[in-house]
C-alpha cells in the first residue's frame, strides 16, 4: 500500500513538472509561428528561450558583458542541481558563455529552488543552440533527485569533466570530476555529506545551507572534487545514505527520472 502512494506522489509529480502528451496537444503548434524567442519545453516547469537583440539598458542591468547582444534563456520553476549540469553541457558544446545563474525560491513550494539561467553569445544561432543543448540534457540530469510523498528528497549530480558553467558557480575546478550531494530537509544533508566524505578521498570545493548560499532553502549540500572514481564512490554513497534517511519520514524515494550515476 505504501509503495502505491509513493508512485502516485511521484506521478504527479511528474504531471506537475513536465506537461502531458494531452495538454502538449491543447496548444496547437501554430500558435508558436511567429514567436521567434521561443525555442521549448523540458522537464522541471523549464522553458527555452532566446533574445536575437537585448536591449542595451536592460542588458546593463543584468551584468552582462558589452560583446554578448545575443543570449539564451533557460527558466525553470523546479531544479537547480539538474540545469548547471545542463548548462555546463552546453557550454561545453557551443560557442556561448553562462552569464548568468541565479536560484530562485520556488520550487512551487517545495524544499528546493528554481533557476534564471542565461548564456550570452555574440550570434543568436549560437545561443539557440546552447539553449537546444541545455533542454535536452534536462531528460538525464533529474534522474539522481529522489521523491517521496512527504516531499522530502536527496539529489545527487557527478560529471567526468567539469567545464566552465560549473566552474564559475560552484567552484569546480576545470576538465576535473565533480560531484554534487544535496539533502533535503538540511539535516538529512549534512548526514550525506558526512558519508560521502568518510566513504573516498575527495575535496570539498563549496558547501550550501540553508542560510549560506541558497534562497533560504531547507537543504544541506557539498560539491566535491578529485579522482573521478573517488567522486563517484562519494556521490553514491552519500545517495545510500540519505535515500534510507528520507524513508523514514515516508515511503521509499523514487527517481524523478532514470538514475544516471551508476
Amino acid at each position: 500500500m505504501q509503495e502505491e502512494i509513493v508512485q502516485q506522489v511521484i506521478n504527479e509529480v511528474r504531471k506537475k513538472l513536465s506537461p502531458s502528451e494531452t495538454e502538449a496537444q491543447k496548444t496547437p503548434e501554430k500558435s508558436m509561428a511567429g514567436f521567434t524567442e521561443y525555442v521549448g519545453n523540458a522537464f522541471g516547469d523549464t522553458i527555452g528561450l532566446v533574445i536575437a537583440n537585448l536591449d542595451p539598458v536592460l542588458q546593463e542591468k543584468l551584468g552582462i558583458g558589452g560583446q554578448y547582444r545575443s543570449i539564451g534563456i533557460i527558466g525553470s520553476r523546479t531544479g537547480a542541481g539538474p540545469q548547471i549540469m545542463a548548462c555546463d553541457e552546453a557550454v561545453k558544446a557551443s560557442n556561448t558563455e553562462l552569464v548568468k545563474f541565479e536560484l530562485a525560491r520556488d520550487t512551487k513550494g517545495g524544499g528546493g529552488h528554481g533557476t534564471l539561467a542565461i548564456f550570452g553569445a555574440e550570434e543568436v544561432s549560437d545561443a539557440r543552440r546552447a539553449v537546444e543543448i541545455a533542454l535536452k540534457a534536462l531528460s538525464w540530469t533529474f534522474g539522481d533527485i529522489y521523491m517521496n510523498e512527504a516531499g522530502n528528497f536527496c539529489e545527487l549530480q557527478y560529471t567526468a569533466r567539469a567545464s566552465y558553467a560549473l566552474n564559475k558557480y560552484y567552484n569546480a575546478p576545470l576538465g576535473k570530476a565533480w560531484g554534487l550531494i544535496v539533502g533535503c530537509p538540511a539535516g538529512v544533508g549534512v548526514l550525506m555529506a558526512d558519508t560521502a566524505l568518510k566513504a573516498a578521498n575527495v575535496e570539498i570545493v563549496m558547501h550550501a545551507s540553508p542560510a549560506l548560499n541558497t534562497s533560504y532553502t531547507n537543504e544541506f549540500m557539498i560539491m566535491i572534487t578529485g579522482d573521478s572514481g573517488a567522486v563517484k564512490q562519494a556521490v553514491i554513497a552519500g545517495r545510500e545514505v540519505g535515500l534510507k534517511a528520507v524513508t523514514t519520514l515516508g515511503g521509499p524515494p523514487k527517481s524523478l527520472q532514470t538514475p544516471y550515476i551508476r
